[in-house]
């Protein structure tokens, strides 16, 4: 009776050690898995935030970059002047008494075609006698298109300091299939005069000289 009946005996010594080293490695486990549990979340989350942050980047640098820089193109501000404005029939007279207004003039050389493009002033003188022709053309560009016929100027034509002094004015003349051209540059304004009438700088000097008196 004794031997089945006492709490102390082998037997039931056994059976409570294993009750407890179960129960503590259950306990272990249920640990474990909320541990491993949460770490895939926070992994995710850290993941798509920087992915997030990364994309976002991107396309904000490539919006930034892709907005195209604008190409400075030739143009011409319109010209505040009337051909008697800038050759008055005074000069006109002085240079020629024969000349005066050509009432059909139409701009024909390619500096007068250039200047009317771009809002500039083109008129024509007509030999009332010999029915010759002067056509003048005053243009007001920008940078671009003022350099550009500048270089034009220097590559086909000759310098001719009586026109006016650099860096105020900066003359130059050519001869091209029988027309003689003068042009002149200022800050401001592209000046072209051209006659056949025109065979050397000093036969369209005072027409030159009178219409650079007229600019303001």
């Amino acid at each position: 009776m004794t031997l089945f009946d006492s709490p102390a005996s082998p037997s039931a010594r056994r059976l409570r050690a294993g009750v407890f080293l179960c129960v503590g490695a259950l306990s272990l486990i249920g640990l474990s898995g909320c541990t491993a549990d949460a770490a895939p979340g926070a992994s995710g989350s850290a993941s798509a935030a920087a992915t997030g942050g990364s994309s976002s980047s991107a396309t904000a640098s490539a919006t930034a970059t892709s907005t195209p820089t604008p190409t400075p193109t030739p143009a011409g501000t319109a010209v505040a002047m009337s051909c008697t404005d800038l050759l008055t029939l005074d000069d006109v007279y002085a240079f020629n008494p024969n000349f005066g207004s050509d009432p059909s003039y139409k701009p024909t050389s390619a500096s007068a075609k250039t200047a009317a493009s771009f809002q500039g002033l083109t008129c024509g003188l007509l030999n009332q006698s010999s029915d010759g022709t002067i056509e003048i053309s005053l243009t007001q560009p920008n940078a671009v298109l003022m350099t550009q016929q500048q270089d034009k100027a220097v590559a086909s034509s000759k310098i001719v300091p009586t026109y006016g002094t650099p860096p105020t004015a900066q003359g130059f003349f050519t001869v091209s299939n029988g027309i003689g051209e003068a042009q002149v540059f200022t800050d401001t304004y592209w000046l072209t005069i051209s006659s056949s009438n025109f065979l050397e700088p000093g036969d369209a000097e005072s027409l030159v000289s009178a219409a650079l008196g007229h600019l303001k």
